[in-house]
């Protein structure tokens, strides 16, 4: 499950999946091979992937919450946010190779978090209601991977948090990874918001969710056209033509140096 604030023009999603950073090195030209996992890290090596202190009136950064603290706030939006649509969630479990969290933080305090998660021994998240569309992606040989988790906080205005921390989910998974297609498990009156916000597609009709006792439905975004339409886009915040949230994604120049931060370049 996620939330997003509809009082701020964005939406409240029920989703169920509930600067300056090292974060693992990559071989040689910045890339693992779809088998390759990163290595183990320490909490003292993660730090700042994006810092915007310099470029905007109301600054945040970006971090892997990875330690306790920046772990604890994270959990304790989610936990908050989903509370207020009656919802009780779990806390945030430790990242593993195949996960990871993000928290987009305004000084010492959480507003955004995401969690990008690949389709590896646990699987995914959304397999649990949508086997058989999970099964028939992976038996064409795609390469899967989901967000889930994701929360803002209600202070939150900007869709500049939000297209930054999605690109940074998507470097994750599309440059560090090589995923083809991200999915995610929405509330059918916000599949309107994905499709058009992110390019999102419908993959299944609206199910059941037994978990919460609420509708979801599955909807599929394929990478190739994402890292297209953030070529296209990205860093033009200006654009006030689109209405999505790939302007307010980084140009190539930042995407290539963020790039290089989670690579520990």
């Amino acid at each position: 499950m996620s939330i997003f604030g509809s009082d701020q023009g964005y939406f409240v999603s029920e989703t169920h999946a509930a600067g300056h950073s090292r974060f693992f090195s990559a071989p040689r030209g910045g890339r693992f091979s779809p088998t390759q996992r990163p290595p183990a890290f320490s909490d003292s090596e993660w730090d700042r992937v994006v810092d915007t202190s310099d470029e905007f009136d109301n600054p945040f950064h970006i971090t892997v919450a990875s330690d306790g603290e920046h772990r604890a706030t994270a959990s304790s939006l989610l936990q908050r946010r989903y509370a207020w649509r009656g919802y009780s969630v779990e806390p945030l479990r430790d990242d593993v190779g195949d996960r990871i969290t993000l928290a987009a933080c305004n000084h010492d305090t959480t507003i955004a978090t995401i969690t990008a998660s690949l389709d590896g021994d646990d699987g995914l998240f959304v397999a649990r209601l949508y086997p058989d569309e999970v099964n028939a992606l992976r038996a064409e040989g795609r390469k899967l991977c989901e967000f889930t988790k994701l929360a803002v906080d209600d202070s939150v205005r900007s869709q500049t948090v939000l297209g930054a921390i999605f690109h940074v989910a998507c470097i994750y998974v599309i440059e560090l990874h090589r995923c083809s297609d991200v999915l995610i498990e929405v509330n059918p009156r916000h599949v309107r918001f994905y499709e058009r916000m992110l390019g999102f597609e419908r993959m299944a009709e609206e199910r059941l969710d037994p978990q919460v006792n609420a509708p979801a439905v599955l909807l599929r975004l394929d990478l190739e056209h994402c890292a297209g339409e953030i070529a296209r886009l990205g860093g033009r915040r200006r654009d006030a033509r689109e209405r999505s949230f790939y302007p307010f994604f980084f140009d190539r120049h930042d995407a290539a140096n963020i790039f290089r931060r989670l690579c520990g370049q």
